[in-house]
């Protein structure tokens, strides 16, 4: 696998800075690149490595960096070059259209055209895959469950019964769609368990990562946009409402009945409580909990940031005391009036 300056250059609108027909077989970054791999600079923290880096090319924005550089190509937004290339030099094994014999597929099934279905997997009745739908080994596709075109389903996914997945997903391994909501009613004798008796549906263009988990919705579907990337380890509750283009990072958790607007990211570790409105364009910090709706957009945080222990404590000891503190201010602002 190798491209020339100008064939890659031409596959990102840039311009080449140097000898055109330099032959890049690899993408590296600025501190291990050699000279047969093509490297970038999104980040000015990294500039410095622009003088030692031994990469045949660099992906810059600026021209005047392109100094001291064997070659370059000129790009306005060189992180988004990089992502589009690294789909040219994509070396995932890509399994040819077959039906492995050990997998169970219902008599009732519906197959698209290069159906790729590896070994064990089970198709249970009425699932209807469309065209190049690619499934992993192990994977459970429920009753009446519908696969939308080109979408790839890796190894020892579980999508629950009446699921719908879109066009050009990507399932990562693990992950488990339309699993019950977490929905019980208390009763004088213990827990009565509420049926989730909706499903979940996927938008196009939509990934979710490993071990991730979206949750079927109780009398409405859970519903996630297009466009939509959710991270590993991910809870999405019973009947969430995820908005077109919107981001989720590892760890975070949102409860039910919650809608996320367009294009929010949700930072690593975020909590967010049931019943709740986020806004289209919200940005959530790391590890914050959102704890009511936010009605517009910007960028929220909550907690405290890191410190040293011996400063944390002694700051954890004044916010106790914040409330008898209010209260005592309240009283003074009281005796000067």
């Amino acid at each position: 696998m190798a491209f020339s300056l100008e064939q890659i250059a031409s596959h990102i609108d840039g311009r080449v800075i140097g000898d055109t027909s330099y032959v890049i077989e690899k993408l590296g970054t600025l501190e291990h690149a050699d000279a047969q791999a093509l490297s970038f600079l999104a980040n000015p923290k990294y500039q410095s490595q622009l003088a030692t880096t031994q990469a045949g090319a660099v992906l810059i924005a600026d021209k005047a960096l392109s100094q001291g550089l064997k070659n370059a190509v000129l790009v306005s937004n060189p992180y988004l070059a990089f992502a589009k290339l690294t789909h040219l030099f994509d070396n995932r094994p890509k399994p040819e259209a077959s039906i492995h014999p050990s997998a169970s597929i219902d008599e009732s099934v519906v197959l698209g055209k290069n159906a790729k279905i590896a070994a064990n997997v089970v198709l249970e009745k009425g699932v209807c895959l469309a065209d190049n739908v690619e499934i992993g080994p192990n994977s459970v596709i429920g009753a009446n469950v519908k696969v939308g075109e080109n979408t790839r389903i890796a190894a020892n996914v579980t999508l629950y019964y009446n699921v719908e997945i879109g066009k050009e997903c990507l399932l990562h391994s693990g992950c488990v769609i339309g699993a019950d909501g977490f929905g019980f009613a208390p009763s004088s004798e213990g827990w009565v368990k509420i049926m989730q008796l909706a499903a979940v549906t996927l938008g196009n263009n939509v990934e979710i990562g490993a071990n991730t988990t979206i949750d079927r919705g109780a009398l409405e579907n859970t519903r996630i946009g297009n466009g939509v990337i959710i991270d590993n380890q991910v809870q999405i509750a019973h009947n969430v409402i995820i908005g077109d283009n919107s981001a989720i990072a590892g760890c975070s958790a949102v409860a039910g009945s919650t809608q996320i607007g367009q294009r929010c990211t949700i930072s690593g570790g975020v909590g967010i409580i049931g019943h709740l409105t986020i806004a289209d364009d919200v940005h959530v910090t790391a590890m914050s909990l959102v704890s009511k709706s936010i009605h517009k957009s910007g960028s929220y945080s909550s907690g405290t940031g890191l410190e040293a222990t011996d400063k944390w404590r002694k700051t954890a000891a004044r916010l106790r005391r914040i409330d008898d503190m209010a209260k005592h201010i309240a009283k003074l602002e009281n005796k000067l009036k």
